[in-house]
């Protein structure tokens, strides 16, 4: 009797736990991770283009930029110079990082190409990895080696803010190892940047054995980098962030914490991701760029770029 009232004892408590993790997870009920699209070498910045219900991306070392929709499926958007990072300006026109030209170029509504970057201080980059847009419209990239093929020009790998209308460059952030992810919270108080950590390919001996961290910044109204709020213990890839401040990271798998830093779940994708973003008709799924192919799930929150005005 008492071993049959601690089994039934334990097996409600387990029902509990289960209904309450289904309760707070912020993947729909019943909502699976599905492949879309496959076959490609290594996929990253997925940005969704609303006006035209697809998502674009890039293959890395296929120098494509890909594109999905759902009536359409996969084809090649056009060419690259290996773009990583991808995001849409104020305007809805694709920014896109590039590696193998190292630089950071705009992609007009009718197909042309703009470099708005490619050196700080007459030395060229690294090779710029991903990109956000502040409010004001600013540019905030970071630029790691991972695509760099010549001797460094720069002494470091840095964070920097480009007014893409006046050409403007500064270096916002000198002290991380490999900046890499970087993100906005919905209402642009705070940034978000990855560090994937030491490597030797760091031109400074200090930073070879730097953790995995994502490190948030305070930013002020003006647009001012401000003060280390807190770091998470984990690194990233490319990141998004849904309309509620929760922040999906890609490491191993897709790791979500919310505004502060707390850890809230784990969403399993058959292949290790590279990055994420919201898309969709209401901007709730999630499209997640992994290795060879390109995901999809739905999620509940819809994700902060839905906040833009239309």
């Amino acid at each position: 009797m008492i071993m049959k009232k601690l089994t039934l004892s334990l097996v409600t408590a387990l029902s509990a736990l289960v209904l309450h993790a289904q309760a707070t997870s912020l993947v729909q009920p019943g909502a699976k991770v599905q492949k879309l699209a496959g076959g490609m070498k290594f996929t990253e910045g997925p940005v969704w283009l609303p006006g035209e219900s697809k998502v674009v991306f890039s293959d890395i070392p296929n120098s494509k930029l890909m594109q999905w929709s759902k009536k359409d499926g996969l084809s090649m958007f056009r060419q690259s110079e290996q773009a990583n990072g991808n995001i849409l300006d104020l305007q809805g026109r694709i920014i896109s990082c590039q590696h193998a030209a190292r630089n950071i170029i705009r992609i007009g509504k009718d197909g042309k190409a703009k470099v708005l970057t490619d050196k700080f201080e007459g030395k060229r980059f690294n090779s710029p990895n991903d990109v956000a847009v502040w409010k004001d419209g600013s540019l905030w990239f970071t630029d790691p080696p991972w695509g760099l093929r010549a001797p460094h020009e720069i002494p470091g790998h840095w964070v920097y803010k480009l007014d893409p209308e006046t050409g403007k460059l500064e270096v916002l952030i000198k002290d991380l190892a490999m900046p890499n992810g970087i993100v906005f919270s919905p209402d642009g108080s705070r940034l978000y940047v990855a560090d994937t950590g030491g490597h030797k390919r760091h031109p400074d001996p200090k930073y070879h054995n730097y953790p995995d961290t994502v490190t948030c910044y305070a930013v002020s109204k003006k647009g001012k980098l401000g003060k280390k709020l807190f770091t998470i213990d984990e690194g990233s890839d490319g990141m998004a962030v849904d309309v509620e401040g929760n922040l999906y990271l890609t490491h191993g798998q897709v790791q979500v914490y919310d505004a502060d830093g707390k850890k809230l779940e784990t969403i399993e994708v058959p292949e290790k991701p590279a990055n994420v973003c919201f898309g969709g008709k209401d901007y709730k799924t999630l499209f997640i760029t992994a290795r060879t192919s390109l995901y999809q799930v739905q999620l509940i929150h819809a994700g902060a770029m839905s906040l833009r005005k239309k």
